[in-house]
């Protein structure tokens, strides 16, 4: 609950000292300056986990340091902080943002709150699910990173960049690797592969976690097949695709 930005209760000013809101001095009611927004909870709440953060806030000598109006300062982006202080009074979890409210609840250490968010369907199926997955894909991580980095290379004075991908979804495709790479016309240098893996998920399934990954860091991209003309005595290969960021 947001609180009014107030410098006096009565006559007095609040002192800008954190033991002014010791509960040996004041009411049992804590406020809380959250990067900027303020809350307004009782010290019961932010006990309810002892070993949460947010419990340490009232260890004495206080762990926090306060604002100019003596509530609790914690330099950290307030806007889920609602969701946190939500479940803990009344163990209810969010409707949205939450992936956004488990990076909260890791932050501060509230082992129940992290544990509920990674049932629930959302974040159990990109933790178990497709990360479970992708840690399997060799040099994932890597190849988004090295995708990124060549298509702003190539983004001078150009609307698009175009870079060529390779997915070889088993050890037998990649057996064909040699041949495939020197069938293809583009710049075999810059051709960035991802596979084998040993995992159910499919290469369309490869191919929406790279656009997801890459579109999670604010760019736009898309994929599109790429198919290798077949000549005469050789084989096609399907194993190309083209990834286009779009810049404007």
């Amino acid at each position: 609950m947001s609180l009014p930005d107030y410098r006096s209760i009565g006559k007095q000013a609040l002192p800008a000292d954190p033991h002014f809101l010791s509960l040996s001095q004041h009411s049992p009611v804590v406020q809380l300056n959250v990067g900027g927004q303020l809350f307004s909870t009782h010290v019961s709440t932010l006990r309810k986990h002892p070993d949460s953060k947010l419990a340490e806030l009232l260890s004495r000598p206080p762990k926090a340091r306060a604002d100019a109006q003596g509530r609790y300062f914690i330099d950290r982006d307030g806007s889920h902080f609602a969701a946190v202080l939500e479940f803990l009074r009344s163990d209810r979890l969010p409707a949205e943002n939450i992936q956004e409210v488990h990076r909260e609840a890791v932050f501060y250490n509230i082992q129940p709150l992290i544990k509920r968010l990674e049932e629930a369907p959302q974040l159990f199926g990109e933790l178990v699910g497709r990360q479970q997955f992708l840690s399997r894909v060799p040099h994932y991580k890597e190849n988004i990173e090295v995708l990124v980095r060549i298509a702003r290379a190539e983004a001078i004075a150009a609307r698009c960049s175009t870079i060529m991908i390779c997915v070889l979804r088993t050890e037998e495709e990649l057996g064909f690797y040699d041949n495939a790479i020197s069938s293809l016309e583009a710049d075999k240098e810059s051709v960035v592969t991802f596979g084998p893996w040993k995992a159910a998920p499919s290469v369309r399934d490869l191919l929406d976690s790279v656009k997801m990954d890459i579109e999670s860091q604010g760019y736009r991209v898309s994929i599109q097949p790429h198919v290798v003309e077949k000549s005469f005595l050789s084989r096609s290969y399907n194993y190309f695709y083209k990834l286009t960021f779009t810049w404007w």
